[in-house]
């Protein structure tokens, strides 16, 4: 799993590439912490080579939804395949992420 975090015009980028699952998760938690106080800002998670997510990766998601909603910001999912989206759809969190 490579996690990647860029500053770009007042919005922060997350690349995630790979498989998110309960083994990466720990790692990527880690690498995504000061996000999850990112209150007010715009942070958009890259997902196109994201190729699997579990439980602990949407629940890290999540969290940074909760810091960023906290001060007005928003998370945006971006490009998506269908299995991820899918996964989405399936636990009802599609409806609270901005999906582009």
């Amino acid at each position: 799993m490579k996690t990647t975090i860029q500053e770009q015009e007042k919005k922060i980028v997350v690349t995630l590439e790979g498989e998110l699952d309960t083994a990466a998760a720990i790692e990527v938690e880690q690498e995504l912490q000061p996000l999850y106080k990112s209150e007010g800002c715009e942070v958009i998670i890259e997902c196109e080579h994201l190729d699997y997510i579990a439980s602990s990766g949407l629940r890290i998601l999540l969290s940074i939804l909760k810091g960023a909603k906290a001060g007005g910001g928003r998370v945006v999912l971006r490009n998506m395949n269908d299995d991820i989206k899918s996964v989405f759809t399936m636990t009802g969190l599609i409806s609270l992420f901005d999906v582009e």
